[in-house]
């Protein structure tokens, strides 16, 4: 059996002896061993080595992987696209529905702390009886309190032809205000895996009896 005693010198912590206590069978002969201090680090090093193999090996959820077994060794794509974002917030068939109220001081300034829910239609025409080839899926929210700004959190997830299913996100600042805004474009998944881009948005319309609106987005991705 083997015990390994580490003793540190309190004066000078960068210096320290390694010592192994031999005990055979017969307990009452014992062998104490001082190794010096390479020998010691090489062994420590060789021993964290060992463990950390083993924490990965026990743990299993960090691996490598072949980018190509992914389809990452083609050439990326640069896509434009350009569709109508429907906000509808009035009627019957709202598509925008606001889930928590302005904070009641910023009601008729910022309408800070409003957060709304979209299912928007995404059309390929800025009417509203354009044909549909997405929905807007996300959340909006009120989140300045000196001016009107958004955070919108958005997947564009498109129904057509080989793009059926696949969707874009975009997570981005929108100053209601501004002529032009410019959104990132963070991921997606289905043909817009591993995608980057931006997204830049312009109101086309807004109704301010209703608050409905229809913004125009032109959105470039990189993709595979």
């Amino acid at each position: 059996m083997y015990i390994y005693i580490y003793t540190f010198l309190p004066s000078q912590l960068s210096s320290f002896t390694f010592t192994s206590i031999t005990k055979p069978n017969n307990l009452n002969q014992t062998t104490v061993t001082t190794t010096t201090m390479a020998t010691q680090l090489l062994l420590t090093l060789f021993l964290l080595s060992f463990t950390v193999a083993t924490i990965a090996e026990d743990t299993g959820y960090v691996g490598t992987v072949d980018p190509k077994s992914l389809g990452l060794n083609k050439r990326k794509t640069l896509s434009h696209f350009r569709l109508y974002w429907q906000d509808v917030i009035s009627g019957s068939n709202a598509t925008a529905i606001n889930i928590i109220p302005a904070i009641p001081k910023y009601n008729t300034t910022t309408s800070f702390g409003s957060v709304t829910v979209t299912d928007n239609a995404l059309t390929l025409g800025p009417e509203l009886s354009s044909k549909v080839v997405g929905r807007s899926e996300g959340i909006y929210a009120l989140t300045s309190q000196s001016q009107v700004t958004l955070l919108m959190v958005m997947n564009f997830v498109l129904t057509e032809g080989k793009y059926n299913g696949s969707s874009i996100t975009i997570v981005g600042r929108n100053v209601a205000y501004d002529e032009e805004k410019e959104l990132p474009v963070v991921g997606g998944s289905g043909v817009f895996k591993f995608a980057t881009g931006y997204a830049h948005a312009k109101t086309y319309h807004f109704d301010p009896t209703t608050g409905d609106a229809t913004t125009e987005y032109n959105i470039y991705v990189f993709h595979y």
